[in-house]
């Protein structure tokens, strides 16, 4: 099975960037699309970003188009999502998950721990 482990969370100032990684286990990695959420105090989870298998295809939520980038590395077995621009609004706590197509923001099974990100304004 895959374990997911985030990193890269922190505290920056509006406008201001964050890289996010979220390192895998298993031999698998490359089989799953993957995806960036995020859910702030009080709100639901929300989909951000995801990448498919290859890499070549991403779909990002409007909110963060044209400031966040997902990526993946799979011989590191490794997605990051660099994030620029930030906003105040942006705070929350980023989680990256497992899928099985990078045009679906709701079918995701594995889940990591997720890292807090929180934008001063």
């Amino acid at each position: 099975q895959v374990q997911l482990v985030e990193s890269g969370g922190g505290l920056v100032q509006a406008g201001g960037s964050l890289r996010l990684s979220c390192a895998a286990t298993g031999r698998t990695f490359s089989t799953y699309a993957l995806g960036w959420f995020r859910q702030a105090p009080g709100k639901a989870r929300e989909f951000v970003a995801a990448i498919s298998r290859s890499g070549i295809s991403t779909n990002y939520a409007d909110s963060v188009k044209g400031r966040f980038t997902i990526s993946r590395d799979n011989a590191k077995n490794t997605v990051y999502l660099q994030m620029n621009s930030l906003k105040p609004e942006d705070t929350a706590v980023y989680s990256c998950a497992t899928g099985g197509s990078v045009w679906s923001t709701t079918d995701y099974s594995r889940w990591g721990q997720g890292t807090q990100v929180t934008v001063s304004s």
